[in-house]
C-alpha cells in the first residue's frame, strides 16, 4: 500500500506522479514486505474465511500481489492511475493477476463497486491518513462498510502517530517501508499534518503530506461507521507498548 487514498488538500492524487511510482517500490522493499507482512495480513484473512478481497488502497501492489499469491480473488483499487498501472506490471511480474483493478476515489467506493460485493477489505501502508477532513474519512468508513458483506473484514494500518506526536519521530524501518538506503523523515510535525521528505540514493527527492490519526480516533471512527469487535495490533504483534512500534494494525468487522 501507497500512503495514499485520497485528500481535502486537492494535491493527494498529483502527489504520486509516474516518477515517484516508479521509485516507490525502492522504498517498499517488497521481499522483506511479502515475507513478514504477508503471513499476518493472510492468516487473518484465511481465519475469516474471506475469498473475494478488495485492496482499496493499492499502491504499487505488494499487499494486492501477496494476497493474490495466496489465492484470494482481489479487486485492485488505488486513486492514483500511475500507481494502479505500476501495480498491474508487479503483478505480471510475480506471475499473478488481479480479478478487476480500478482508479477509484476512495470516498465513493460503494457508488462506483456497488455494495455488499466484498468478503473482506484492507486499506494498507498509511493510506488512509491521506484523508484531511473529518467528514470525508467518516464517508470513506461508511462507503467500505457497505462494499462489505454482512459478516466482512476490514483490516487498515496507520503510522504510529501517537508516538511521534507525543515522543517525537524515529523508525526501526521493519515494517511496511524496508527498503535500502531510503532517507525517510518528517520535515513537518503537528496535530494537523505530518509532512514526510523521501530521499532516494540518486538523490531524487518527494514529498507526501499525511494528517497524524491517533489510534484512539481511528478506532471511534471504525465504531462510528457502524464496524464491531475492533481489534489493535502493533507491528503485527498484541499486546504492545504504544511507544515502540512503528506501525498500528486495526482489524474491525460489519455486523
Amino acid at each position: 500500500m501507497t500512503e495514499a487514498l485520497n485528500a481535502n488538500t486537492g494535491t493527494h492524487f498529483t502527489q504520486y506522479t509516474r516518477s515517484f511510482a516508479e521509485y516507490w517500490d525502492d522504498l517498499v522493499g517488497w521481499e522483506a514486505r511479502l515475507a513478514r507482512e504477508g503471513a499476518f495480513y493472510n492468516r487473518h484473512l484465511h481465519a475469516h474465511g474471506a475469498k473475494q478481497v478488495i485492496d482499496i488502497a493499492t499502491g504499487t501492489g505488494v499487499n494486492a500481489v501477496s494476497l493474490a499469491q495466496y489465492g484470494f480473488e482481489v479487486t485492485a483499487v488505488d486513486g492514483s492511475e500511475n500507481m494502479l498501472a505500476k501495480a498491474q506490471e508487479n503483478a505480471r511480474h510475480y506471475g499473478v493477476s488481479f480479478a478487476d483493478a480500478k482508479a477509484i476515489d476512495g470516498l465513493s467506493l460503494d457508488e462506483t463497486l456497488g455494495t455488499e460485493q466484498f468478503d473482506a477489505a484492507v486499506c494498507l501502508g498509511n493510506s488512509f491518513t491521506h484523508l484531511f477532513d473529518h467528514e470525508d474519512r467518516r464517508t470513506a468508513l461508511r462507503a467500505i462498510f457497505r462494499i462489505l458483506r454482512p459478516g466482512g473484514m476490514l483490516i487498515i494500518d496507520q503510522r504510529n502517530y501517537d508516538a511521534m506526536l507525543d515522543q517525537g519521530y524515529s523508525s526501526k524501518h521493519a515494517f511496511c517501508y524496508t527498503g535500502n538506503n531510503v532517507d525517510v523523515g518528517p520535515v513537518e510535525l503537528h496535530r494537523s499534518l505530518a509532512k514526510f521528505n523521501y530521499v532516494f540514493p540518486d538523490g531524487a527527492r518527494f514529498e507526501l503530506n499525511m494528517y497524524p490519526l491517533r489510534q484512539d480516533y481511528l478506532t471511534h471512527l471504525l465504531e462510528d461507521a457502524g464496524f464491531v469487535n475492533v481489534e489493535r495490533y502493533g507491528d503485527m504483534r498484541r499486546p504492545y507498548d504504544t511507544n515502540e512500534v512503528d506501525f498500528v494494525q486495526q482489524i474491525a468487522f460489519r455486523p
